[in-house]
């Protein structure tokens, strides 16, 4: 396999509409960078840079050190599986297998010989005379992966492979698509707005904002460390709350302040006065008070049943009444209406510049109960 590099790569239509603000990445040999975001925020166009589907207005992309910015996506020798299949109707599994290499002059029996190695991993071995009709949805986007896979390219592009498929089979496939991609140890973009499939399947994610990049890094550290409100708001599910607070001083020592809740925090200069912040709480992060006291208070006015636990939405006592997520117990016996005490884990606390949006604690031990 080979690395792939973004060099301050931008795209600017015609129009004026900038789809790619001068990114730079770099994918190592044997890596999978997952780029997730909302729609339109550049991640697929991005792709198609890579393929040479699309011309760049600035930077370049380089493969394994070599610039390829002029080449056309045939001589990239890059795989490109699409949310659309892209099957082929009137030729069978065994004939979609093997047409790019049938195409590229592949010996007969080589070709045979992978596209059986292929069907095998794929458990595609016993649908080999069967036309792309008669497959399922889980079953065509196995044929699309291994149309890729059977051409032995320098690296792979995935363009939100699993978004057509129902929410099961959805599950289903990511899983298989993990275990695949473990025993391929293949170098791969994979582009995607599902977090949970960013989350799962990537070494790195970079999480993408209005053509450029917000935050890349391995998962859990994205997760546990977002760099602003925005991936803060992005990453995870259910979201983070975000709610305004207030950052000042308290003997020496740097507090955090939101209504009634009052947390010591690292890491943070001293700020003459006060200063506005926004504080960050996951909704495992904040939870049911049984004694009755708590740190805040507020109102259920939605409950969603899960299985495994209840999502609260809570109307907290604080002066922008905020609506809270909590996720509770299943057997917590909250209802709507219900007035309830909440209690945060003070430790898990990310404290944000309320104008710039940009973190500003020093990490998740970085703040203690005041």
């Amino acid at each position: 396999m080979s690395s792939i590099t973004l060099d301050g790569l931008g795209k600017t239509y015609a129009d004026g509409s900038v789809a790619v603000r001068r990114v730079d990445l770099t994918v190592a040999d044997g890596e999978i960078v997952v780029l997730v975001g909302p729609s339109g925020c550049g991640k697929s166009t991005i792709l198609r840079l890579i393929a040479g589907l699309e011309v760049p207005t600035a930077g370049r992309v380089l493969i394994d050190g070599g610039d390829v910015t002029g080449l056309p996506p045939q001589r990239r020798d890059l795989a490109m599986v699409f949310q659309s299949y892209a099957l082929y109707p009137h030729l069978d599994v065994r004939g979609n297998l093997s047409f790019g290499l049938r195409v590229r002059g592949g010996a007969p029996a080589r070709v045979a010989q992978r596209v059986e190695d292929v069907a095998s991993m794929l458990g595609l071995g016993g649908l080999l005379e069967r036309k792309p009709a008669e497959l399922s949805g889980g079953q065509r986007q196995r044929v699309a992966l291994g149309r890729a896979i059977v051409r032995e390219p320098r690296a792979f592009l995935l363009d939100e492979p699993l978004s057509n498929l129902d929410p099961r089979l959805r599950v289903e496939t990511r899983t298989e698509l993990a275990l695949l991609l473990r025993r391929l140890r293949a170098t791969m973009v994979y582009v995607t707005h599902d977090q949970e499939e960013a989350m799962t399947l990537g070494h790195r994610i970079a999480v993408m904002r209005d053509g450029a990049i917000a935050q890349v890094g391995p998962p859990l550290d994205v997760f546990h460390r977002p760099a602003d409100t925005f991936v803060a708001g992005f990453v995870g599910s259910p979201a983070m709350n975000l709610i305004p607070g207030v950052l000042g001083a308290q003997g020496g020592e740097t507090v955090v302040r939101c209504g009634p809740l009052e947390v010591r925090v690292a890491g943070v200069s001293p700020h003459p006065g006060e200063r506005d912040v926004i504080v960050g709480i996951r909704p495992h992060d904040v939870g049911l008070a049984g004694d009755g006291g708590g740190d805040l208070g507020g109102r259920v006015e939605v409950l969603e049943a899960l299985g495994g636990s209840t999502l609260l939405h809570v109307r907290a006592d604080l002066a922008a009444r905020p609506l809270l997520r909590v996720l509770a117990p299943p057997d917590a016996g909250v209802r709507v209406d219900e007035r309830v005490a909440l209690r945060v884990r003070p430790d898990r606390l990310h404290v944000f510049d309320s104008r710039s949006g940009e973190r500003m604690d020093a990490g998740d031990d970085s703040t203690s109960p005041a």
